[in-house]
């Protein structure tokens, strides 16, 4: 099963002062806004999402059908597809993908540490 591109989404209390944290680390803004609450960062191996007022946690993140640059994948497994084959495995969900739905959906289980990992289809 392919989940996608990873990243880390980050629950932050200062959108701006993140973003000038995280550039001194390298990264440049990739999507998103800091006047809309939200920021995708990109560095060369790696994608954070800045979430200012979103999120409760500190969320890892898949994004079925998109490469690290955000690009649109070929082939790639749907996320109801993804959602399908957790449940038959005993997977228990938060919140689920309407599997009469197509396009973009999301998804989110937790990890037995109470970790919380976000599917979120965008095409």
């Amino acid at each position: 099963m392919e989940l996608g591109n990873f990243s880390l989404s980050l629950a932050v209390k200062d959108i701006e002062a993140s973003r000038a944290f995280y550039e001194k680390l390298g990264f440049t803004a990739f999507g998103g806004g800091t006047d809309q609450g939200w920021l995708i960062m990109t560095s060369p191996t790696c994608v954070i999402g800045l979430f200012q007022g979103m999120l409760e946690r500190n969320t890892l993140t898949f994004n079925p059908g998109w490469d690290a640059q955000g690009r649109t994948l070929e082939d790639f497994t749907d996320i109801r597809e993804i959602q399908r084959r957790l449940k038959a495995d005993g997977v228990t969900f938060v919140s689920e993908a309407d599997e009469d739905s197509t396009g973009p959906a999301n998804c989110i289980v937790v990890d037995p540490d109470g970790n919380p990992i976000l599917i979120d289809q965008h095409v």
